[in-house]
């Protein structure tokens, strides 16, 4: 616990010390005092004097963004010194670190020294500069650019670290002609309010779980929407859901790239998860999708339940070998609303940094380049989520999306929109309700909020 003379730096040091499970229990006392951060932990007091990295900074970012960044690192570098612990992205607990890069590249100034004065790990200071290396040409900052996010929140079953308002089919089928309609109508309403597009993203949720008559109807909805044949990418999701049918209607709708969640090859992760499929089963689904030609993403999560090193590292093996273009390496997240949460007290690093850095050198040696990454809070060991791409296959929406450079126009249950105002440096977020007859009753009213947010 945190106690503050600064109310607002409580959220942002409670997130330093989630850093270091073992000082969760602590009671701590900040002050800020004639330019000094003063911190006490029992009898224990810490004077820090944190000043900018660079000259000018304070002309480039806010009195109490400043504030917030290096009381941050004082924090961060007495609880290392106290638990004897570094971790690979040092004092920035930001969910994109890019942005941060970038931020300093557009103000005219080397992002190096930031990094390195947030202790920030050589290795991840390599990942980040071949990331910002990877995004050029994709990256791009115009107003009236903008991503079309459509979704479809039905699975097969939830799996244990899943913290989406998601439930089997079985239980939400009964809200599907009402959701189909409400999404109709969601986008017919945003035909005048599209920029010049992207992308468009299906996602879920597990959208092949619809039927297929129902997955044709979402795909003729978004038809004339998508009029400049923009990148076109459906998550196709979890090998169980794959027929042939589905597959051929994303061929006649202009798909251009599917996502094929994995998360892993073990069977017996998958089974402790709650998977209801096999490895065997990934590997058809690859086997269904190849002959059409789609851009693929296979996803794959570090940190699963019970799954060791060598299984893991197995798994990354056998992604490599069917040779999608995309692979996503995502680290455990444990959000309020997993069941694996409820489940668990704390998150270990048990073999994690291993797996990652496994992860790297396997993708590397492959061919794949790093082309977007973003944290989460509540992420295992404190790393990262990574994608990984062949030369010229970035996924737009991703990038757009991770860099927040265009406006989101998403529809759907637990849909988050976003208008992006690039003068300002300002983002405007409007969020659709996360569970489905929520949503369902106040349709209307996220169409009216919407039209005001982009009119």
């Amino acid at each position: 616990m945190i106690h503050s003379n600064c109310g607002y730096l409580e959220p942002e040091l409670m997130d330093i010390i989630r850093l270091f499970p073992e000082a969760e229990e602590l009671e701590i006392f900040h002050s800020l005092e004639n330019g000094k951060n003063i911190f006490r932990i029992g009898d224990e007091e810490y004077a820090v004097e944190t000043k900018p990295v660079r000259k000018g900074e304070e002309k480039d970012y806010d009195e109490k963004a400043l504030v917030k960044r290096y009381s941050k690192l004082a924090l961060y570098r007495i609880l290392s010194e106290k638990y004897q612990k570094t971790l690979p992205w040092g004092a920035l607990t930001g969910i994109r670190p890019t942005k941060l890069a970038y931020r300093e590249l557009e103000s005219g100034h080397d992002y190096l020294p930031l990094l390195k004065a947030m202790e920030v790990s050589k290795e991840n200071i390599s990942l980040l500069k071949s990331v910002l290396k990877t995004q050029e040409g994709i990256y791009e900052k115009r107003a009236g650019n903008c991503d079309l996010y459509v979704s479809l929140p039905f699975c097969p079953t939830r799996c244990s670290y899943c913290s989406f308002i998601t439930a089997p089919i079985a239980s939400t089928k009964k809200y599907m002609r009402e959701y189909l309609d409400c999404l109709a109508r969601e986008l017919e309403s945003a035909k005048p309010l599209l920029g010049n597009l992207r992308s468009v993203y299906v996602g879920g949720g597990t959208p092949f779980v619809l039927e297929a008559e129902e997955l044709e109807e979402v795909f003729r909805m978004i038809a004339p929407l998508r009029t400049n044949g923009c990148e076109y990418t459906v998550e196709a999701g979890r090998a169980d859901v794959f027929t042939t049918e589905k597959l051929d209607l994303c061929k006649k709708y202009g798909v251009t790239r599917i996502c094929i969640n994995a998360q892993s090859f073990c069977d017996q992760t998958l089974e402790r998860i709650g998977r209801k499929h096999t490895g065997q089963d990934v590997v058809r689904a690859f086997e269904m999708a190849k002959p059409y030609g789609f851009t693929v993403n296979c996803d794959l999560i570090a940190g699963l339940t019970g799954e060791s090193v060598e299984e893991f590292a197995e798994s990354v093996d056998s992604a490599i070998a069917l040779n999608p273009e995309n692979i996503t390496v995502h680290t455990l997240c444990l959000k309020k609303g997993a069941r694996l949460k409820e489940e668990t007290a704390a998150l270990g690093d048990e073999g994690l940094e291993e797996m990652i850095s496994l992860s790297r050198k396997k993708l590397t040696e492959a061919g794949y380049e790093p082309y977007y990454l973003y944290r989460q809070k509540y992420m295992a060991g404190a790393h990262e989520n990574v994608g990984w791409t062949k030369k010229g296959c970035a996924s737009v929406y991703n990038i757009d999306v991770m860099e927040e450079t265009a406006d989101n126009l998403a529809v759907g249950a637990n849909a988050i929109t976003k208008r992006v105002v690039l003068g300002e440096g300002r983002i405007e977020r409007l969020g659709s309700p996360k569970d489905i007859p929520t949503y369902l009753n106040k349709v209307e009213t996220i169409i009216e909020e919407k039209n005001k947010l982009f009119t």
